[in-house]
């Protein structure tokens, strides 16, 4: 399982980005997806979380800002980040599995929110 991100780029504090991730399979393989961020010199965080069926869990730290959602004829889940603070750029990380922990890990795509 191949899993590509994009999406990042630069984004204006107060702004909105969605990233997106494809998968290159379509099956029970990707059950679950997820997003995850890690931030230069820091451990990687969860963010948010959806099964096949639509079950979503969010990290504290973005609920009511970030979507997440998935189309599951594509393959791909989508990340939709509301009201961006200024902070050190970080990388937003795919992951899905069939099971958790999520096996499958994309390179990663890089937002940055400058002050």
């Amino acid at each position: 399982v191949h899993l590509v991100e994009a999406g990042g780029g630069l984004v204006q504090a107060g702004g909105s980005r969605r990233v997106s991730c494809a998968a290159s399979v379509n099956s029970l393989s990707i059950n679950n997806m997820g997003w995850y961020r890690q931030p230069p010199g820091k451990e990687r965080e969860s963010g948010a979380v959806i099964s096949r069926g639509g079950t979503i869990d969010y990290a504290d730290s973005v609920k009511r800002r970030f979507t997440i959602s998935r189309d599951n004829a594509k393959s791909t889940v989508y990340l939709r980040m509301n009201s961006l603070t200024p902070e050190a750029p970080a990388v937003y990380y795919c992951a899905a599995g069939a099971t958790w922990p999520l096996s499958y890990w994309g390179r990663g795509t890089q937002v940055t929110v400058p002050s």
